[in-house]
């Protein structure tokens, strides 16, 4: 799945949930990001962004650092129950 800073909350949502079956959360600080926002303007820090992948085969602990040291925003992966998953397991086995 690749995105850009352009992508906004609701559409890095819907193709993390049509890429992986399973939600993610997204942050603007410690509250949820509004659905409206662009990645770019929820960013902290000092970071460029660019473009980023995430990949099935990653580890949710993983793919959560990328986010945060390559593009600045802060996620949590949720699991079929809706639950924060388990950051040690791939996030194609919370399918």
């Amino acid at each position: 799945m690749k995105f850009t800073g352009r992508t906004t909350v609701a559409k890095f949502k819907a193709m993390f949930k049509d890429e992986f079956k399973v939600a993610v959360r997204v942050y603007n600080g410690k509250r949820f990001a509004d659905d409206s926002a662009t990645l770019a303007s929820i960013r902290t820090g000092d970071v460029k962004g660019g473009e980023v992948e995430i990949h099935g085969n990653m580890k949710v602990s993983n793919a959560e650092k990328l986010l945060k040291d390559s593009f600045g925003i802060t996620i949590q992966v949720e699991n079929k129950a809706g639950e924060l998953a388990d950051n040690n397991v791939t996030i194609s086995s919370l399918r």
